[in-house]
């Protein structure tokens, strides 16, 4: 058994150099479409949004000063900052269930999950924010829900768990899960909590915290809900099998293909009676996480699902598969600080991640070339294109071919945000997207904030080749003339990843009001 002080010098070179890794990633490659996305929330702040709660837009404000420092590296910074914080509190769940080396290997788990690593702790997504609460809200709950006295400290931990819950809600919706997975915890296996008023306070504290969403969706016709529930549910076009394997297989990766494999070794030991983890506490943890993952494996033989909408169940998972590994007496085996399932979790993650970063900058497979769908172009040329752009709107200016206000004009929340953060911000130009609720989201309020167009305006459209939409067929009946007036190639390295067509649409026949 490796000693407590080997543990815990692992552990603070684990933190450091995931942060230094972390940190890199979040400034050396631009923002993804999603990302780029939820900049908006901070840009335009509300007690809610079309697609998900307010939270990942707060806590980009408070990581950049409200946007004073506004460069990918700080947009990115909140999810460096909890996604390391995460880390350590993997660690001290890990640690209360089963003792240090089991925190430790949850930590290890963790850092080398995609979803963990990337996903929650390096892109900015509702998911950065949603997991640092989710695993506090998880600490809290494995340090007072097993007490069969209900003591005090219990009971105020409970409290603070309901406020742990409320703030992971308003990272994302399907945090609710926490709730039911307590709510049926206590009904099976410890009622006594039902007759403490502290559980209701905790319910209160947590619908409190709910307030400004309920708020938000109840001025907007409960549009967020309706958007949601028309993306998983069960439309009449039966069984899609294809979905589910995308979804398993989705998992399978984002989850990190050997850790799934360690997860899975782990639950045959459960269900052959191993005992491993207490079990109040893997109670606490299956009925959180379990239910999780299933509901969205249901949706997904009906619908397409993102796999990553399971991950905050496979944070439970990993936490029984840390316990599993650090079991003295499994099969006679030699702890390790670092065990060879664990370094080759590891292993896989750098592998992947210097691949895909490398790729997203250098492009070093070529892909376009070998007619492969290549997404990495989706993170890279936006920059380039606002740095062209720029002095092409500064000479329409001069000769007066555009006036200096001219907006850009789009049809879909991307390339709407992509343009907005790496073209428009750079030279004050807003940017319009048009078109229904379901294709431009957030934009929808966004245009209301900017003001109407009125008649005469001239407007900007720039159509990409690798998502182009026809610029007479979305804007022909808004503009009296829409003409082309030069065409941007946006390269990376030696090949050309797209070109920009920029179109000047002069003469808006009337007033566009946003209602």
């Amino acid at each position: 058994m490796p000693s407590n002080r080997k543990i815990y010098w692992t552990l603070f070179f684990l933190l450091i150099c995931s942060a230094l890794i972390r940190g890199f990633i979040a400034g050396f490659i631009e923002l993804g479409n999603d990302e780029v996305y939820y900049w908006t929330y901070a840009k335009f702040p509300a007690l809610s949004h079309f697609d998900h709660p307010p939270m990942v837009g707060l806590v980009i404000q408070l990581f950049t000063l409200n946007l004073a420092f506004d460069s990918e590296f700080f947009i990115r910074l909140a999810a460096v900052v909890l996604g390391t914080l995460s880390t350590v509190l993997m660690f001290l769940i890990g640690r209360q269930i089963k003792g240090p080396l089991t925190g430790l290997y949850a930590a290890l788990l963790f850092t080398a999950s995609f979803y963990g690593f990337i996903l929650s702790g390096t892109f900015i997504l509702p998911d950065t924010p949603q997991v640092f609460f989710w695993l506090l809200t998880l600490f809290l709950l494995l340090k007072s829900l097993p007490d069969r006295n209900l003591m005090p400290k219990s009971r105020i931990l409970l409290l603070l768990a309901g406020a742990t819950a409320g703030l992971a809600i308003l990272s994302k919706y399907h945090s609710v899960f926490l709730v039911t997975g307590v709510l049926f915890y206590m009904l099976f296996y410890n009622r006594r909590w039902f007759r403490a008023k502290e559980t209701y306070g905790a319910l209160l504290i947590f619908l409190l915290f709910s307030i400004p969403v309920i708020l938000w969706n109840f001025e907007n016709d409960f549009i967020s809900i309706t958007y949601h529930e028309n993306r998983v549910g069960i439309t009449g076009s039966g069984l899609q099998l294809q979905y589910f394997i995308t979804e398993i297989a989705g998992e399978f990766f984002y989850n990190n293909p050997v850790n799934v494999l360690i997860i899975l070794t782990a639950f045959v030991a459960l269900l052959r009676h191993r005992q491993f983890i207490r079990a109040d506490y893997k109670r606490i943890i299956l009925w959180i996480s379990v239910p999780l993952v299933v509901v969205f494996l249901s949706f997904s033989l009906f619908r397409s699902t993102l796999p990553h909408w399971t991950g905050p169940g496979y944070l439970g998972f990993i936490l029984i598969a840390a316990a599993y590994l650090s079991e003295p007496n499994r099969q006679g085996s030699r702890l390790r600080v670092v065990p060879w399932p664990v370094t080759s979790s590891l292993f896989f993650l750098l592998l992947v991640a210097v691949t895909a970063v490398g790729q997203i900058r250098y492009g070093w497979v070529p892909l376009s070339k070998w007619k492969l769908d290549d997404v990495s172009h989706d993170m890279t040329g936006w920059n380039q294109l606002g740095e062209k752009f720029a002095p092409l709107a500064k000479n329409d200016v001069e000769h007066a071919r555009m006036d200096k206000n001219s907006p850009i004009l789009t049809f879909r929340w991307f390339p709407a945000a992509n343009l907005d953060y790496y073209v428009g911000r750079k030279i004050n130009k807003p940017v319009y997207a048009l078109g229904t609720l379901e294709r431009i989201h957030k934009y929808h309020w966004i245009n209301r904030l900017r003001g109407n167009l009125r008649q005469g305006t001239d407007a900007y459209y720039i159509a990409l080749s690798d998502d182009y939409e026809d610029p007479v067929q979305l804007f022909g009946t808004l503009y009296d003339t829409i003409l082309l007036a030069d065409t941007l190639y946006i390269t990376r390295g030696y090949d050309t990843i797209r070109k920009a067509f920029i179109c000047r649409m002069k003469g808006l026949k009337k007033d566009m009001i946003f209602n």
